[in-house]
C-alpha cells in the first residue's frame, strides 16, 4: 500500500486593516452631508409651512395700561398698518417702537398671544411741567424726560414751565421740586425756573417777580433760598409791604441779597452774623 504526502503551502493572512482609500472617504463624508443637508432643507421647509399658515396671521391686538390720552381705534389706525408678519415672524421690536411712537406713549411692552394676537403693555407720560418757551409743544414727564404732544389735550393747564438744555431737564425738574415748598411756605408761586446757557438759575413767580438764584447744584441754590425765606417776611412788613410786593431779588450776593419792592428802591439785605 502506496501513502502519498501532499505538500499544502500556507495561505497568505488577509490584512484587516488596509486604509480606505482618500477618494472614498471624500465620497462618503460628501454622501452623508447631502443627507443631512437634504433633511434639515425638508425640516426647514416644513417649519416654513407651518408658520405661514393662515391660523397664524396676526388677528388682533389687545391693548393695556395707560390709554387716558389714546384710545384703542385710535392706536390700531396708527400702528397696524405700519408692521408686517404673523404670529412668529412679526418683529417685537419694531412693534414696540412704533407703539411708542404715538404721542404721549412712553413704554411699550410687546408680547405674543398664541395662536394668533398681540397684547400690547402701555405706559403714558405723566406730565407735570411745560418745557421750553411759550407755546411749543413739548412738557416734562415725571421722570423729568422731556416729549412732545398735543398741550390742548391737557385737563390742567396750570403745571409750571421750565426750560433749558433737554440734556438737563431732570436737573431742572429736580430744582424745580425743591425750590417749589420753599416759595408755597412763604405764600409765593413758583411760576417758572429756566437754567441759562450760562448755567444759572432764574426763577419767576405767579405775579411776575424774577429771582436770579445764581449757580450750582440743588443744595447751592437752596442755601441761599433758605437766607431769603428766614429773613424775607421781616423785611418786607419793616417797609410796610407783602411777600407779594417783590418785582424781583438778587441772590447772588456772598452774605445777602438784593431786593426790590413796588414803591420802594432797592433794599440791600445782608444776612452775616
Amino acid at each position: 500500500m502506496t501513502t502519498r504526502y501532499t505538500h499544502m503551502r500556507p495561505r497568505p493572512e488577509v490584512n484587516a486593516s488596509v486604509p480606505v482609500p482618500l477618494d472614498v472617504k471624500l465620497m462618503h463624508m460628501a454622501a452623508s452631508l447631502m443627507f443631512v443637508g437634504l433633511v434639515v432643507g425638508a425640516l426647514l421647509c416644513g417649519v416654513w409651512a407651518l408658520v405661514q399658515m393662515p391660523a397664524f396671521a396676526l388677528r388682533g391686538i389687545t391693548v393695556l395700561g395707560d390709554v387716558e390720552h389714546n384710545n384703542e381705534v385710535t392706536l390700531r389706525a396708527n400702528v397696524v398698518t405700519k408692521f408686517t408678519g404673523n404670529f412668529f415672524t412679526a418683529d417685537l421690536g419694531r412693534v414696540r417702537t412704533t407703539f411708542e411712537s404715538v404721542p404721549w406713549v412712553r413704554l411699550a411692552s410687546v408680547q405674543r398671544e398664541f395662536p394668533n394676537r398681540l397684547r400690547v403693555t402701555l405706559q403714558e407720560h405723566k406730565p407735570v411741567a411745560y418745557w421750553g418757551d411759550d407755546g411749543e409743544q413739548r412738557m416734562v414727564n415725571s421722570y423729568g424726560e422731556v416729549f412732545e404732544a398735543n398741550v390742548g389735550d391737557l385737563e390742567d393747564d396750570k403745571m409750571p414751565r421750565l426750560s433749558g438744555p433737554d440734556s438737563q431737564s431732570q436737573q431742572v425738574l429736580a430744582m424745580y421740586l425743591a425750590l417749589q415748598p420753599t416759595f408755597k411756605g412763604l405764600s409765593l408761586a413758583l411760576e417758572s425756573l429756566v437754567l441759562t446757557d450760562r448755567g444759572s438759575w432764574r426763577a419767576k413767580l405767579a405775579h411776575g417777580a424774577v429771582i436770579e438764584l445764581g449757580r450750582g447744584g440743588v443744595d447751592d441754590v437752596m442755601a441761599r433760598v433758605q437766607r431769603v425765606s428766614q429773613t424775607l417776611a421781616q423785611v418786607t412788613q419793616k417797609l410796610g409791604r407783602k411777600v407779594t410786593a417783590i418785582e424781583s431779588a438778587d441772590l447772588r450776593h456772598d452774605n445777602g441779597y438784593a431786593l426790590r419792592l413796588r414803591g420802594v428802591s432797592t433794599q440791600d439785605v445782608s444776612t452775616k452774623r
